[in-house]
């Protein structure tokens, strides 16, 4: 059965790595699955030695058929 095209997606994820550091990954995918992967490859790139990766999950999903899709992604906090 050929595998069916289906749209791509603009993906948050936010990870929670060892020495209590988050991070925010922001992936395009054509399925959940992929974007788990293609994040995990994504903190792999970013980092010096192999992360431990404690929890990674999907924060936001949005279809990116429409002009203007985009994250406001929050990074400090000043007092």
């Amino acid at each position: 059965m050929p595998e069916q095209h289906t749209e791509p997606y603009l993906y948050k994820l936010e990870a929670i790595l060892s020495r209590e550091r988050l991070m925010t990954v922001v992936v395009v995918s054509s399925s959940d699955e992929k974007a788990f992967t293609y994040a995990e490859n994504q903190l792999l790139r970013y980092t010096v030695e192999p992360p431990e990766i404690r929890s990674l999950g999907i924060v936001e999903k949005k279809p990116l058929g429409r002009d203007g899709v985009g994250y406001s992604i929050e990074t400090l906090q000043f007092d």
